[in-house]
């Protein structure tokens, strides 16, 4: 760790461990009652356990994000936070109105459009909270030492993140122009601009991890991210098949959907080709499986089984059924969390000066999560298969397919029972970490106090 500020990442990573907890408590309200045992009902509604599950993921990936820029930026502009006391506020009010969106939730306060039930309210909460995460960054970037390809591209995918939550914040009394404007958001965050972070993110750790040439690095990952981005915002039409938009889109939506999962298979071939150059040596050999298994994991979910359900003549059918589950699941697990979780893993020994990268619980916590994620996502798939076929083709009563599949729901527990155990176990180690009082690199401090007497970098 080179700046004190660096510090603040590790209560954004905190957060971010609670908020995978409750998560995962809702997660389960939401299988059982899936299996038939849906004995919470009365107290937590099915479709309150589903917005609250959803929500809780946005909520820690973002913390995630900015935890991990508050940790990278400094290192890659060689200075402190510009404002170190706003990074604390800022997570405080994030914090806040994340609480009260969920507990609104239990109470049917929310706008009920899916993905995006929180309260118009604190929608402009949410705004002003990321722009002035945004600011913070930016003025650091800007009275910084030196710049760097990583950190741009990290401010520009936080900055689009802001900027594309204002059009699900249109207002609207048309179903599908607000669905138009809905998937700006949800599909634009998760296979646009979130993708901007993740290639970020994925090249500060190589470039960490593995040794190779930063140059090397740079260039080539993000050709291929760029590449992931571009296909990534035509392939929106793909949520615009049946909800009454022009046909076109069937013929947008289908080519460049059909296009993502090669630039995602290029990510992951691109993140191995870097570990083997590297030799693997780092002695944080969990943050590197963690970093290169995002990658790969990436690939499967968003690309591959996105790819296996995108398809005009496919998603036909399989739209909004457990189909998108499995590509879900897999996809923001591989693609978003795992990354989260390799940053936090590479951050928490130089935050700590504590080296348990080698403990035994470390490498639980990355087999039992990715052997359960994937017999998870396997668990949904024949479930998927099964509801597709008896609603969509047969044609029978949505409940009675619903009572049909139950069974499957028993390997979903069952794999999310392996998931937590490996979930628990990160979350043992980083408690065990402690608290952030790893000393600095000696020689790195020395920085400006009054940011003032620094220039900006285009002077």
């Amino acid at each position: 760790m080179r700046f004190q500020s660096q510090r603040v990442a590790y209560w954004f990573f905190a957060t971010c461990m609670l908020l995978l907890s409750l998560q995962i408590v809702y997660g389960f309200i939401m299988a059982f009652a899936h299996a038939g045992y849906d004995v919470l009902h009365p107290v937590i509604a099915f479709n309150t356990a589903r917005a609250t599950h959803i929500n809780l993921l946005v909520v820690w990936l973002l913390a995630g994000f900015m935890g991990a820029a508050y940790f990278i930026i400094p290192e890659e502009c060689d200075r402190e936070l510009y404002w170190p006391t706003l990074a604390y506020v800022q997570l405080v009010a994030l914090v806040v109105v994340g609480v009260v969106a969920i507990i609104g939730f239990h109470f049917n306060w929310w706008e009920g459009r899916k993905f995006l039930e929180i309260p118009r309210a604190l929608d402009y909460l949410v705004v002003v909270d990321v722009l002035l995460f945004v600011a913070n960054i930016g003025m650091t970037i800007w009275y910084g030492r030196r710049s760097s390809t990583t950190a741009i591209v990290l401010f520009f995918g936080l900055l689009s993140a802001a900027l594309l939550y204002l059009p699900g914040m249109i207002d609207t009394p048309h179903q599908t122009v607000d669905s138009f404007w809905r998937w700006w958001v949800v599909h634009l965050w998760v296979e646009g601009v979130w993708e901007l972070i993740m290639g970020a993110i994925l090249s500060f750790l190589l470039i960490k991890l593995t040794g190779v040439d930063r140059e090397i690095i740079e260039k080539w990952l993000y050709v291929i991210v760029g590449f992931t981005f571009l296909s990534g915002i035509l392939g929106t039409g793909h949520h615009y098949y049946f909800i009454g938009t022009p046909s076109y889109w069937l013929w947008i939506g289908g080519i460049f959907s059909a296009i993502e999962p090669v630039a995602f298979l290029g990510m992951a071939i691109y993140a191995v080709a870097m570990a083997r150059a590297g030799g693997r040596q780092h002695p944080n050999h969990i943050a590197l499986l963690w970093t290169v298994g995002s990658a790969i994991m990436a690939f499967v979910g968003a690309g591959f089984l996105g790819f296996a359900h995108t398809l005009p003549q496919v998603n036909l059918y399989t739209h909004g059924t457990l189909i998108t589950a499995m590509h879900a699941h897999m996809a923001f697990w591989g693609a978003y969390a795992m990354l989260v979780l390799a940053i936090i893993s590479y951050a928490m020994p130089l935050l700590t000066g504590r080296k348990l990268y080698a403990h035994a619980a470390s490498t639980w916590a990355f087999w039992a999560s990715n052997i359960g994620m994937v017999a998870m996502t396997l668990a949904f798939a024949v479930a998927g298969v099964a509801q597709v076929y008896l609603e969509r083709r047969l044609g029978m009563d949505f409940v009675t397919v619903q009572s049909e599949v139950q069974i499957h729901f028993w390997g979903v527990i069952l794999a999310g029972s392996l998931f937590t155990v490996g979930i628990a176990c990160f979350i043992y180690t980083f408690i065990r970490y402690g608290r952030p009082v790893g000393e600095l690199e000696r020689g790195s401090v020395g920085d400006v106090a009054d940011p003032a007497q620094l220039r900006p970098l285009s002077a």
